[in-house]
């Protein structure tokens, strides 16, 4: 389901912006914001970097591209 919600064109140009870069929509630039604010709310010890990393291994499990985790030696 979409809402439309308002925001500032302040936010919006940063996120035409940014959405450039990361080739995402505008929209998916926010959402994209509104995810890492919230993981980082919810977990203040984390950085920027890990939760990324985190969300990316969400994605990646959603999209059936796991791979088992091996411990000890590499040969």
């Amino acid at each position: 389901m979409t809402n439309a919600v308002r925001v500032s064109e302040d936010l919006v140009r940063e996120a035409r912006r940014y959405s450039k870069i990361d080739h995402r929509s505008i929209t998916g630039q926010i959402e994209h914001w509104a995810r890492i604010g919230k993981c980082s709310e919810e977990n203040p010890d984390l950085t920027y970097d890990l939760i990324k990393e985190i969300l990316i291994g969400v994605e990646e499990l959603e999209q059936g591209e796991s791979l088992e985790y091996k411990f000890g030696n590499i040969s």
